[in-house]
């Protein structure tokens, strides 16, 4: 198996990076936020997972062990692929994504594009149990609120993308309750 890659970013696609090892370049499929981080040129050292497949082989690298150890636990999950394993972890952080299953809300994974609800309740059911939440989790992943879930599905429904939205509520006052006023102040922030 493949436990890491370590060379040089040659390329940077959609969903993946080619790594240039010596004179080959990989194919290695990356959680969102490492590909807007990674730069070609830039050396870049990944923890690899290794998908064999009847007809195919998919190397999957993530920036971080913990990453790389919940991407595992996702696919002990039965229904649960590499591919929505991996939008999970574009849409969330580590962090967020643990807290989610811990405190069992499958509304949260289910926002995620890929990710329904019956899969989202089978991750929490599977998971929540396995998942250690890390002590000190940054205040602003507190559990969203129903108010919060309405606002990201509205700055979702807007064009905005479920990172973004989440990104905007989770910077929003918790004094401030009502779901209108809450979008307005989201809106807001994107204006900033």
């Amino acid at each position: 198996m493949i436990a890491s890659v370590e060379g040089r970013v040659l390329a940077r696609g959609k969903d993946h990076l080619i790594v240039g090892l010596g004179g080959l370049g990989v194919k290695v499929f990356a959680p969102t936020p490492l590909l807007a981080q990674a730069q070609p040129g830039e050396p870049i050292f990944l923890h690899t997972y290794l998908h064999v497949r009847e007809q195919e082989l998919a190397l999957f690298g993530f920036g971080e062990a913990q990453e790389l150890a919940l991407f595992e636990a996702l696919l002990g999950v039965p229904g649960v692929g590499p591919r929505s394993a991996m939008a999970l972890l574009s849409a969330m952080a580590v962090d967020a994504l643990r807290l989610a299953i811990s405190q069992e809300q499958p509304g949260v994974l289910a926002r995620v594009p890929g990710i329904g609800r019956k899969t989202a309740e089978k991750i929490v059911l599977e998971l929540k149990d396995k998942v250690a939440v890390v002590e000190g989790i940054p205040a602003e992943l507190v559990a969203l609120t129903e108010a919060d879930a309405e606002v990201i599905d509205a700055l979702t429904a807007l064009g905005y993308s479920i990172v973004e939205a989440q990104r905007a509520v989770q910077a929003l006052p918790r004094d401030v309750t009502a779901v209108e006023e809450r979008l307005r102040l989201a809106l807001a922030s994107f204006g900033k």
